[in-house]
């Protein structure tokens, strides 16, 4: 049963990952991200560790994914309306590609990123927690700190202005 259940849950996340990249509407999109998230939190209740599944829940399918469709409704973006990629942009994606493709294949092989498991302890939650809130507590409030201005951002870009405001 837990085979099938892998099966169909493994084929739901991939799926809707996959429609999440391919679609050209943004409300859409967001939510086969949704719809990919709950297959990757059934996932972890599949491996035993439903308190990732419901952290996953609550705070990227619920918040992080209401956060984008705040940020897409507050854009108002039409489908089919974007430019075509220019070569720049091409560029700076294949060479981002390339360079995740790098880092991967380097973790692999140097074995920092081990294949298969050794004789060492797997951490709990608890250690997460620590260091979570001591060593790495200032690149969390970095990134909090970024994702405000961020949606600030947004939100002064979408703003539409008239034009007796432009005479000012």
């Amino acid at each position: 049963m837990a085979d099938t259940l892998f099966l169909i849950l493994s084929v739901l996340t991939v799926a809707t990952a996959l429609l999440v990249v391919l679609n050209k509407n943004a409300v859409n999109a967001a939510m086969f991200l949704l719809l990919s998230l709950v297959g990757l939190a059934g996932l972890f209740v599949l491996l035993d560790a439903p308190l990732l599944a419901f952290v996953l829940i609550l705070v990227y399918a619920g918040a992080v994914v209401a956060l984008f469709l705040f940020i897409i409704m507050l854009l108002d973006t039409r489908p089919g309306s974007f430019p075509a990629f220019k070569p720049l942009t091409v560029t700076a994606a294949l060479l981002g590609a390339a360079l995740l493709s790098l880092g991967i294949w380097t973790l692999v092989h140097r074995a920092v990123l081990p294949l298969t498991p050794k004789s060492v302890p797997m951490p709990t939650m608890k250690h997460y927690a620590e260091m979570l809130f001591t060593t790495y507590l200032l690149p969390v409030q970095v990134v909090g700190f970024m994702l405000l201005i961020a949606m600030l951002g947004v939100i002064v870009l979408s703003k539409k202005y008239t034009e007796t405001e432009d005479a000012k």
